[in-house]
């Protein structure tokens, strides 16, 4: 049986490329795409979502939802200077279509409520929408199945300031809610996951370009902006864990470790603003999410080639696809 679930996304570079994974693997389910302020700007981050859904030749199959446009307390911050527009410049006529009416967060509490303990929900932006559709119903935390969380880094180094992770970052208030709250939490952080093992060098760059399918043009493009700034910081390659989070969901013999965590996010310091303490069970504090260590590199990689191997029929012409 596949598996129901809602991605909640500020789509830019990888998270299209989870949508993807959403989208074209059978064990998926997709019910719902929700946006959340992260990447880019908000309306930019809907135009990805429209392009992906688009690429996989599934526009108008999955509804698009808008859900909060800035974090709980704070001024939103972009990484525009990461991912540029978030689509490597591709762009599609959108006229016609049309996110649905029902704010993200009243949709992430119905759709939970409609299937209490088997909707899950893959958080791959700040966890905003999360914590509001927390705040809104209490019983939205027992209602979800589990929650995927791509954010934080295991007392690692972050990839917005030394000490945090970009997601935690935007919105740490609603990171720490969220990890206080009791759900059923899988985490998959930056430092040191990410950049050990969701990292695609040029000779796998270079692979997936010479698939010549949509998909893998749509990825590389994409991509494009992201592998600028990474090798300029020293990361050689493009960066995935976005759909690395999807993926791990979906195809859990992927992980290789996951050790229990209690995690918790700072909010309140100056130079540590959005940090992820993940204690490993040294210090008196029960765990409330398990964290992914290691997984199939290998793997992950042959499985994303495999997705972008399949020769999908865009709904819409795609303007430099």
């Amino acid at each position: 049986m596949a598996t129901p679930l809602i991605i909640d996304t500020d789509t830019a570079q990888d998270d299209c490329v989870a949508l993807l994974v959403a989208l074209l693997d059978p064990e998926a389910d997709l019910r719902a795409i929700t946006m959340v302020a992260g990447n880019v700007g908000f309306d930019q981050q809907v135009r990805n979502a429209f392009m992906t859904l688009d690429v996989a030749g599934r526009l108008g199959e999955v509804p698009v939802y808008l859900g909060c446009r800035g974090p709980l307390v704070r001024e939103w911050v972009s990484a525009e200077n990461v991912h540029g527009d978030g689509s490597g410049g591709l762009d599609m006529d959108l006229s016609g279509l049309a996110t649905e009416s029902e704010h993200a967060v009243d949709t992430l509490v119905r759709m939970a409520a409609e299937n209490p303990g088997e909707l899950s929900i893959v958080a791959i932006g700040p966890l905003t929408n999360i914590a509001m559709a927390l705040a809104k119903d209490p019983s939205f935390v027992d209602n979800v199945k589990s929650l995927y969380v791509m954010g934080g880094s295991n007392n690692g180094r972050g990839n917005i300031t030394a000490a945090a992770e970009f997601n935690f970052y935007v919105d740490p208030e609603a990171a720490k809610a969220v990890f206080a709250a009791g759900f059923d939490v899988t985490v998959v952080p930056w430092d040191p996951l990410t950049l050990r093992r969701a990292v695609f060098d040029q000779g796998r760059l270079e692979r997936i370009a010479a698939l010549g399918t949509p998909l893998a043009t749509f990825f590389t493009r994409v991509c494009a902006a992201t592998l600028e700034f990474d090798r300029k910081v020293g990361i050689d390659g493009t960066t995935h864990p976005d759909s690395l989070t999807a993926a791990l969901l979906l195809r859990p013999e992927l992980v290789r470790k996951v050790t229990p965590y209690h995690v918790d996010v700072e909010t309140a310091g100056e130079l540590t603003r959005g940090y992820s303490a993940m204690s490993w069970g040294v210090h008196g504090l029960e765990p409330n999410a398990r964290v992914v260590e290691e997984i199939d590199a290998e793997g992950f990689y042959e499985y994303l080639v495999t997705m972008l191997s399949r020769p999908t029929e865009p709904n819409r012409p795609i303007r430099g696809l």
